[in-house]
């Protein structure tokens, strides 16, 4: 399967990884190749556990245009 993530960095560096199609899922990392390492296993374990509970696995999500 495949998601879309949205990768930001802070203030001191670290590396912020969501998943927004799957409510809650998040990870963070040192360097961005393992925040987004990280976010990969975060998703095979939120899908497992939203699949025991029999909850969707995923939330819809769609990009939006906004003129500015």
């Amino acid at each position: 399967m495949r998601f879309a993530t949205v990768v930001d960095r802070d203030e001191d560096g670290v590396w912020f990884v969501e998943c927004p199609s799957i409510p809650g899922c998040v990870s963070q990392g040192e360097t961005k190749e393992e925040a987004l390492a990280n976010i990969r296993e975060a998703i095979a374990l939120c899908l497992e556990v939203r699949a025991e509970r029999g909850w969707p696995l995923t939330i819809e999500t769609q990009q939006v245009e906004v003129a500015l």
